[in-house]
């Protein structure tokens, strides 16, 4: 363990471009459930309620579900989140993009923040693109029977004004799903000069496919505590190991090197 946190902090060390990709794992940290553990999300219920067809059969069900379980205005960023974003200010990491909708990274401070898979901070109705926060969508449940559907626009299909979480559901297709969304992501992977994955196990495509689109001289540092697919390829570091407790004593070590950001 330590000789990979050594030659993990070096590699960080030299990196002028690091790109981070994150999972649940950074934000179990925080308190917040993953999806497929022991003590998932899916544990209380299967995948096909976080569907777009079941959103659009049961919207009433599917809101009080994902407010339970997807929605934690409370939670706030951990240790993890904190040094990422003091490693941009720094310049060493240009953007996250994150499968998590939780909006952690935000809140601890990173600014270039993809959401791959959106964000609970908002919903917003089908038909005329009006956004409701979700502070807004709470006090909606709590006092309209039609919660769900949009108080704005007037077309006839009750369905087409369904206000929907801004989050990309099974079925669904969110912004970076499409052409240019997947070719700007795989740009800035190319320029990248590290590949920073945490709290991923990377096996829930498209997400899990974008180390391989990394240039064959960068490395790729895992921190992990489950095994992943490109755990025993080339030039790939890993670190079976707490990302909040691995971050800060690489970033200490950082701090004790002067020169570690000059080599």
């Amino acid at each position: 363990m330590d000789s990979n946190i050594e030659i993990c902090t070096n590699l960080i060390g030299k990196a002028k471009n690091i790109l981070v990709l994150t999972g649940a794992g950074i934000s179990t940290e925080s308190g917040i459930k993953d999806f497929r553990s022991k003590t998932g999300v899916y544990q209380m219920a299967p995948e096909y309620v976080l569907s777009l067809d079941y959103f659009f059969q049961h919207p009433a069900e599917f809101y009080r579900f994902a407010m339970e379980h997807l929605y934690h205005p409370d939670a706030i960023p951990n240790k993890g989140h904190e040094i990422l974003a003091k490693w941009e200010v720094q310049g060493k990491v240009q953007h996250i993009i994150t499968q998590n909708i939780d909006g952690l990274h935000q809140k601890g401070g990173s600014k270039n923040v993809i959401e791959f898979h959106g964000t609970m901070k908002t919903s917003s109705c089908l038909h005329c693109g009006k956004i409701y926060l979700t502070e807004e969508m709470v006090s909606r449940i709590q006092t309209m029977a039609d919660f769900y559907v949009c108080s704005y626009c007037k077309t006839k299909r009750e369905m087409d004004r369904y206000i929907k979480p801004d989050v990309v559901l099974f079925g669904d297709a969110g912004e970076w799903f499409s052409t240019k969304g997947f070719n700007t992501i795989i740009d800035l992977i190319d320029q990248a000069d590290c590949i920073l994955v945490l709290g991923t196990s990377l096996k829930v495509t498209p997400f899990s496919t974008f180390p391989q689109y990394r240039r064959k001289d960068v490395p790729l540092i895992i921190i992990n505590k489950a095994d992943t697919p490109y755990d025993h390829e080339a030039g790939t570091y890993v670190i079976h190991d707490s990302i909040g407790e691995s971050l800060t004593q690489i970033d200490r070590k950082l701090c004790g090197s002067v020169d570690v950001f000059e080599r």
